[in-house]
């Protein structure tokens, strides 16, 4: 029995449109009880999940409230691993359990930072809103690779596609203004050995080839001239 009151399902009982799973009120899902748009998983209430039971966006794991988590259980934002934001606390941005007494302090790059002195620092924009696990290619844009592994793509005009929490960084590296990389470099305690081995991406090289493509070749014989 079909009780679809959207537009173009393959399923049973959808209110939204272009859906393949069942019981969806959003559109675009290709999973089951999805009750936001582009899920690909089950049981979703957001938006752009490939797994289950969130209630946030974005997500490749399961059970997050959370956006853009790859592990499971994530109530904060952009993470890899599981369960964190810590239970049963009463105070705010802890990570352990059962405090009552806010601390002064969290770790920023692995180091001890003043929680004042973070909130007050100008986070650049593109690791919030480039930062994207999951993003909805367009029929139009698919290759014939992905449309070959995406079938469902014929009635969802589209499918949505994941990447690593890397490939993520890569894009939304690629997205970010100078400004954006110098507000990023300003973030207290910065690491550069730390930020690339969470993003993968080295920065130190990156300056280096940005000062070299930035000389003339006039200050290129200057320096030479210096050196002899």
């Amino acid at each position: 029995m079909n009780t679809d009151t959207g537009d173009y399902n393959t399923e049973d009982y959808k209110t939204g449109y272009r859906n393949t799973g069942d019981y969806n009120t959003g559109g675009r899902n290709t999973g089951d009880c999805n009750t936001g748009d582009f899920n690909t998983g089950y049981r979703n209430i957001g938006d752009r999940n490939t797994g289950y039971r969130n209630t946030g966006g974005r997500n490749t794991g399961d059970y997050n409230a959370g956006g853009c988590n790859t592990g499971d259980r994530n109530t904060g934002d952009c993470n890899t691993g599981d369960r964190n934001t810590g239970d049963f606390n009463i105070t705010h941005k802890e990570t352990g359990f059962f405090n009552s007494i806010q601390s002064d302090t969290i770790r920023v790059f692995n180091k001890p930072c003043n929680v004042e002195i973070w909130n007050n620092a100008i986070k650049p924009y593109f690791i919030y809103f480039y930062f994207n696990l999951t993003e909805w290619i367009i029929e139009s844009n698919m290759t014939d690779e992905e449309k070959e592994n995406n079938p469902t793509y014929k009635t969802t005009k589209g499918y949505l596609k994941s990447y690593t929490y890397k490939e993520a960084w890569a894009n939304a590296w690629a997205n970010a203004t100078d400004k954006d990389k110098e507000l990023l470099y300003a973030l207290p305690n910065f690491d550069t050995e730390v930020f690339k081995e969470i993003s993968g991406i080295d920065v130190n090289v990156i300056k280096k080839k940005k000062v070299t493509l930035e000389l003339t070749d006039e200050q290129l014989e200057k320096i030479k001239e210096i050196i002899k």
